[in-house]
């Protein structure tokens, strides 16, 4: 096949982990129709021409090419626009020069010139393309120069050479190459665009596609529109969780869209004086149409568009402002407003009807796909080691947003520099890597935004850590981790899991410890409600409590909400004494939130009481607290098993008959049992510590620690038993 043939193929962003590579996926049939391999060059041609090495695509043949920004932006095309493809035949070459950005943090030349002969190494390259060079941060540099001229492809032997475009003479180059590159637009953004792009976005391709449709579409086929007789859309508010993506996405169609972007926080906007809010507003506004096409976005929304009958007046005049001025809007489409917001509900309602904002779309928190797509996204530039595993890491982060996942990759980096440092030694950059190790301390460090109102954890404690009550523990082991591990089986039978679970028995009998396990068993986040903290004396504050832990649980979902003694907070509504009402309103609450947890099957409620008698009937229904589980007062297998775990890491002496110990135990809760063993190592303790006269000399004497039966008897005696006489 000759090099003038060629194939046109539809544009796909890239993959994450291939932004700034210079790659072009190529489906199969495509790679074979051009007659080219992986690791060959081929030709973009889109309003201009520039080049890429082919790897072969993942999934179906769909007829397109996938490209990341850099190379829809050398070419001239984006995403959903044609392109023909052909083979390109590369020399080596002798000489490449690039013009590094004015921005670059470090003056080392040396370094800067390893760095991007690294990253361009076996790369095809073309005067005046626009490269980005990931070991330096993501720097965009420009070809201003290649020996020989045409495509050539960087080899050992290149010389590369790096200027500033601080110069005269660089920055006229630069100047041609940026123009080139931007098709010489006179936009306001065609050269100070925000750097984000569609790649660096993970796990909301679904939602980019819906934001890319109200906006894109309007922006570059007007006509559409017109032949269909409608108006394209005005505004589209983006609400959800803080940290999901909401100003990145808003940032990244700002990026890839030819349009003028005016960012607009509330707070800038905002005066003292009668009437100079409005103007501000109206002169941002003005701004946008005199640059049309533009987009305007306003950043946390809720702050100057709140409902009015909660504001002042100064508050609602500016919300009145902004409704006039969106129904002012072109209705060419010529400006598109973007609204992003934590707080959809605090908007006045005004704003939320078709012609002002015409599409909500909600950014939720991503699921394990979309955890991996973002890990993917913070780590491609991070010299990671082979023990890292980036999909166990995404499938061990429940409930983190793309901000906690970008705050975890980033204390991984910090805490791999600080072990180097910490050994002393002075490691070469290209040998300073990023272990797992890292990942598992940042973990410990890091946890879910969205959780940290709360006391929110992944416990450690597991099965294990429980003695005896194997019932409870099965019971438990259906209604959270079987809905996480069998989902398909659920779905196959048409069946929901049980939304919640109700532990109830004795005290001390290991109804917490249990709720802990399985959550440390199932991995999920755990938020432990203590009953009576959700109490308040205000009208409508209890409730608000209740609505707003179940609103974080279902943000951070899958997860397992715990409460803790719930018979104090949602005792039978029939023998309440109280004239108040707020016990009765605080059980209809949680009522209603149990209600909804079918809609998540991720989410799950736990309970834990000593009083089931006293609960609400109608908490006890199927559908609610649907599975009753009861953890009686342990037996003598029960307390052997008990005992097991809490002398299994002990120095017990050979003479300390367990068996013998739990028969003797009878009446003993579990919680009964763990102070008896912390009691006999106490003794043990404090016998070696009395044995000598200073605690240095003692601490040099711990091995001498041991549990006997003496000591057994001892705390058998000071520690009495909780569920009735022996």
């Amino acid at each position: 096949m000759s090099d003038d043939t060629a194939l046109q193929l539809t544009v796909r962003g890239a993959e994450k982990r291939d932004a700034g590579r210079g790659i072009a996926r190529l489906p199969e049939t495509a790679r074979q129709r051009l007659g080219v391999l992986s690791g060959d060059t081929v030709v973009i041609e889109g309003e201009r021409e520039t080049v890429a090495k082919v790897w072969p695509a993942r999934g179906a043949d769909d007829g397109s090419i996938q490209v990341d920004a850099d190379t829809r932006m050398n070419a001239g095309v984006k995403i959903g626009e044609t392109v023909r493809i052909r083979r390109q035949a590369v020399e080596e070459a002798v000489r490449v020069t690039l013009a590094a950005p004015d921005d670059l943090g470090f003056d080392d030349s040396d370094l800067v010139r390893q760095s991007v002969k690294q990253d361009l190494l076996d790369r095809p390259l073309h005067q005046g393309e626009r490269v980005r060079i990931e070991r330096l941060g993501g720097s965009a540099f420009v070809v201003t120069k290649t020996v020989p001229d045409g495509t050539v492809r960087v080899t050992e032997d290149t010389t590369v050479t790096v200027t500033r475009s601080s110069g005269s003479s660089a920055s006229e180059t630069v100047g041609k190459a940026v123009e080139r590159v931007t098709g010489g637009s006179s936009k306001p953004n065609a050269e100070d665009r925000t750097g984000v792009t569609y790649e660096d976005i993970g796990g909301l391709d679904d939602e980019l596609d819906l934001v890319r449709e109200m906006i894109e579409l309007p922006l570059s086929e007007p006509e559409v529109f017109a032949r269909l007789g409608i108006e394209p859309p005005k505004g589209v508010l983006l609400h959800g969780p803080p940290g999901t993506g909401k100003t990145l996405i808003a940032k990244a169609v700002a990026n890839e869209v030819d349009a003028t972007f005016l960012t607009i926080s509330g707070p800038e906007i905002m005066s003292k004086y009668k009437g100079e809010s409005e103007e501000k507003l109206r002169e941002k506004f003005e701004e946008a149409e005199a640059n049309a096409p533009a987009i305007v976005f306003f950043d946390e929304i809720d702050s100057i568009a709140g409902k009015r009958e909660d504001g002042g007046d100064v508050e609602n005049r500016v919300v009145g402002q902004l409704l006039t001025l969106m129904d002012g809007l072109d209705a060419r489409g010529d400006v598109i407003v973007i609204g992003a917001t934590n707080r959809v509900d605090s908007l006045d309602p005004a704003l939320r009807r078709g012609g002002r904002f015409d599409r909500e779309i909600e950014i939720g928190v991503p699921g394990e796909t979309g955890r991996r797509e973002i890990l993917d996204v913070h780590t491609r530039r991070m010299p990671l080691a082979e023990d890292v595993d980036v999909g166990r890491i995404a499938s061990r982060t429940h409930g983190f947003v793309g901000a906690d996942l970008e705050s975890l990759a980033k204390e991984a980096a910090m805490t791999a520099l600080r072990r180097v440092r910490r050994e002393g030694e002075r490691v070469a950059l290209d040998e300073l890597e990023v272990l797992r190790a890292d990942f598992e301390a940042a973990m410990a460090s890091v946890e879910p935004s969205a959780m940290r109102e709360y006391v929110a954890e992944t416990p450690t404690t597991t099965f294990e850590n429980v003695g005896g009550l194997q019932d409870a523990k099965d019971t438990l082991e259906r209604a959270v981790t079987w809905p996480l591990t069998y989902g398909p089986l659920f779905e196959s039978a048409n069946t929901a899991p049980p939304s919640g679970v109700l532990l109830y028995g004795p005290p001390g009998t290991g109804k917490t410890l249990l709720a802990r396990a399985i959550a440390g068993e199932s991995g999920v986040n755990f938020i432990h409600v203590a009953g009576p903290e959700l109490l308040d004396r205000y009208v409508g504050e209890s409730e608000k409590a209740v609505r707003e832990v179940f609103e974080r649980a279902r943000q951070a979902a899958p997860a397992i909400v715990f409460f803790d003694e719930i018979d104090a907070v949602a005792t039978d509504r029939d023998s309440m004494g109280s004239d108040s009402g707020v016990g009765e309103r605080v059980v209809s609450q949680l009522l209603t939130e149990l209600d909804r947890l079918t809609d998540n099957p991720n989410l799950v409620v736990l309970a834990a009481t000593n009083r089931r008698d006293a609960l609400d009937p109608a908490l006890l229904r199927p559908g609610r607290l649907e599975s009753h589980v009861e953890v009686p007062a342990p037996d003598h297998d029960a307390r052997r098993a008990i005992l097991d775990v809490h002398t299994r890491d002990k120095p017990v002496d050979d003479d300390v008959d367990l068996d013998d110990l739990a028969g003797q135990l009878e009446g003993y809760s579990g919680a009964d049992l763990t102070a008896v063993c912390r009691e006999a190592a106490m003794s043990a303790i404090r016998e070696v510590a009395d044995a000598y006269e200073t605690p240095e000399e003692a601490n040099e004497h711990r091995d001498e620690v041991l549990i006997t039966r003496e000591h057994f008897d001892r705390a058998v005696e000071s520690v009495r038993p909780s569920l009735g006489a022996i």
